[in-house]
This record gives structure tokens, C-alpha cells and sequence, in this order.
């Protein structure tokens, strides 16, 4: 059952980071864009995907705060479905996650 207002919530607070913009992904839902490199996308009130370093990847599938892709389960991308109010707040951490690797990542270019 979707959570009543999970995407306008995280939308709120990722795009509160400055630079984030939003675009309709290709597959439906809304991505999370910083410049040109998508940081993540939502759909709907159930469901996010966010792309990580393979590393990154397994350490969250493999610690349970996230799922393997659901459609591209061998890829860095990750899925967390929300399912309770406090599914808001960790879907967020690891939106805040995905941009701090990006960021950093810039930094360093």
C-alpha cells in the first residue's frame, strides 16, 4: 500500500539540497537530477531507485536497507519500496547518500 504524500515529501527534501532538478524519467515517475547525472528517480508514493557504485550497492542489499533493482537486480542500482512513514525518512537518507557520492565525486574531478 503507497504511503499518502511519500513522493511529495522526499520530493521536498531532496530538491531542498539546491541543484537538484527534476525531469520525468524515461520509465515513468520523477527523476532527481544534479547537471546531467541522475541521482535517482521516484514512483509514485511506493517506490524508489538509485543508482550506486557496485560497492555501495552490495553493502545496502547486503545490510537490508534496500533491495536489488527490480528489474535490473545485478546492476548498482538499487529499489526501496515504501511501505511505513518511516520508510519516508530512510528513502531520503539514501537519496542524501547518492548525492553526497555525487558531490564528492565532482570535487574530486
Amino acid at each position: 500500500m503507497p504511503i499518502r504524500h511519500a513522493k511529495k515529501r522526499i520530493t521536498e527534501a531532496v530538491t531542498s539540497w539546491g541543484e537538484i532538478t527534476l525531469a520525468p524519467h524515461r520509465f515513468g515517475g520523477t527523476a532527481f537530477m544534479l547537471g546531467k547525472r541522475e541521482l535517482g528517480h521516484i514512483h509514485g508514493d511506493r517506490l524508489i531507485d538509485i543508482p550506486f557504485p557496485k560497492p555501495v550497492r552490495d553493502e545496502l542489499v547486503s545490510t537490508g536497507q534496500a533491495e536489488p533493482h527490480h528489474i535490473l537486480p545485478d546492476s548498482g542500482w538499487i529499489s526501496f519500496f515504501l511501505k511505513s512513514e518511516a520508510d519516508i525518512d530512510h528513502a531520503i537518507g539514501l537519496m542524501r547518500t547518492s548525492f553526497d557520492l555525487a558531490t564528492t565525486r565532482n570535487e574530486k574531478s
